[in-house]
């Protein structure tokens, strides 16, 4: 096996990054968000302006929260390969996200119905 191929990937980089940047701990500045996203900064003015990502002002900077990456990436995403309106691109994800929600909520009605049954078997 080659050296290369042992070293990580841009995209592994950037995944495991996207990983810990999720942590509501984690606060992003203007420009961090932009070239994680892989825009401009005006990009992220432009969303932020139109209440399409959200943020806290501080002291006159914007930051955002580590979970306002994914979206952000997301609205980057659709807008690039899509070529869609930002709009349109924020309803989009807008969706992606409550059926993301629907899906981690019905998992864990599955899993209180499974222990209930189990609970019910068991007596």
């Amino acid at each position: 096996m080659s050296t290369t191929s042992r070293l990580p990937t841009h995209a592994t980089v950037l995944q495991a990054l996207s990983a810990e940047l999720l942590d509501d701990g984690v606060w992003l500045s203007l420009e961090e968000l932009a070239r994680s996203c892989r825009m401009g900064p005006d990009w992220v003015l432009e969303r932020l302006e139109a209440g399409l990502l959200p943020a806290h002002a501080q002291q006159g900077q914007w930051h955002f929260a580590g979970a306002a990456l994914l979206r952000a990436r997301r609205l980057a995403q659709l807008e690039r390969s899509f070529d869609a309106d930002p709009q349109l691109a924020a309803l989009t994800v807008d969706l992606i996200e409550e059926v993301a929600d629907l899906r981690q909520r019905l998992q864990q009605m599955q899993a209180q119905m499974q222990a209930l049954f189990e609970a019910v078997d068991a007596g």
